[in-house]
């Protein structure tokens, strides 16, 4: 939906998800889940949530450019993100939307090549190539660290490995980690209608990244992120670009009758909606909440509230 010449909506996301007896985002150095020794809260970065998302598209054969596989040109060198443009280039060198005219002669267009991958539209990117460097400021941008809504006691697990951990070690090897016995996740982000410009970004990538991290969360099969569960997705959608509420990643409470830190599944607590009910019901700058869920009990909560509708997601 276009508004004043901007080609999305300025919204803020809210995503819960479930972990459970899992590491929802491992430190790279320690493979220790980050964590909050002070509110005993679990952090899952904005680097975890785009990487879900990244791998799901890379899953689904789009067009993407960070990835984790060497997709560059055999026998070139350079960074990263150059190799990267080069097999760009290559991949859409017949493609004429990708041309620009520069002083009389066509030439592909770095940025126009870049704006073909959905995660460059969603997330933004740089390119390092000699002559052709680009910095696109991604629209959609998630929390740097995001807490979980309940406290959490880390417990350690030990496993064993039946391959030896070196050459002169004939014996597997032990290894020890932390595991969240459960956690639920609030994931917080923003998507800028101004970056959005800058970036090429439609509401079409939008429905696609909603749908991306639904199911990313769900289909996640590694042995740290298997047991897990998506929740709760929520777009608060603003009348006005400039428009914001405050502590939005602060009106859902959870109540729990046993300490949080007991918490094991969601039988154990309920989720109060009513504060942001009434912040959104009350607020001129909300134009309106589109909201996916297959719970039941939290669909009873939302379904019919005011500027509530419900998104057919998946």
């Amino acid at each position: 939906m276009e508004t004043n010449g901007l080609p999305v909506d300025k919204s803020e996301i809210l995503f819960l998800y479930e972990s459970s007896y899992s590491v929802p985002n491992g430190d790279p150095f320690t493979s220790e889940q980050r964590y909050d020794e002070e509110t005993k809260k679990v952090l899952v970065s904005d680097v975890r949530i785009k990487r879900f998302i990244r791998d799901h598209f890379d899953e689904r054969g789009e067009d993407i450019y960070v990835i984790d596989k060497r997709r560059g040109i055999e026998g070139e060198k350079g960074s990263g993100a150059a190799l990267r443009m080069l097999a760009l280039k290559d991949q859409f060198k017949d493609d004429e939307s990708v041309m620009s005219e520069v002083k009389g002669k066509k030439k592909q267009d770095a940025v126009k090549i870049m704006q073909k991958c959905i995660d460059v539209r969603l997330f933004g990117g740089i390119s390092t190539e000699e002559k052709d460097a680009v910095n696109l400021t991604g629209a959609v941008q998630f929390a740097l660290l995001n807490p979980s809504l309940n406290k959490v006691d880390l417990r350690m697990h030990q496993n064993t490995s039946v391959f030896s951990s070196s050459e002169e070690k004939t014996r597997g090897a032990i290894g020890t980690t932390t595991v969240v016995p459960y956690s639920l996740n609030q994931i917080h982000g923003w998507i800028n209608p101004y970056s959005a410009k800058q970036t090429g970004l439609k509401q079409n990538d939008i429905t696609e990244m909603f749908k991306a991290l639904w199911a990313s969360i769900n289909n996640a099969n590694t042995r740290s992120k298997s047991n897990q569960n998506s929740l709760l997705l929520l777009q608060i959608v603003y009348a006005d670009a400039n428009k914001k509420l405050y502590g939005v990643d602060r009106l859902i409470k959870l109540q729990a009758e046993k300490q949080e830190e007991q918490i094991r599944s969601s039988d154990d607590y309920k989720l109060d909606f009513s504060k942001l009910k009434e912040m959104i019901s009350q607020s001129g700058a909300v134009k309106q909440v589109n909201f996916y869920t297959e719970s039941p009990d939290v669909r009873k909560e939302l379904e019919g509230a005011n500027k509530f509708s419900l998104l057919e997601l998946l």
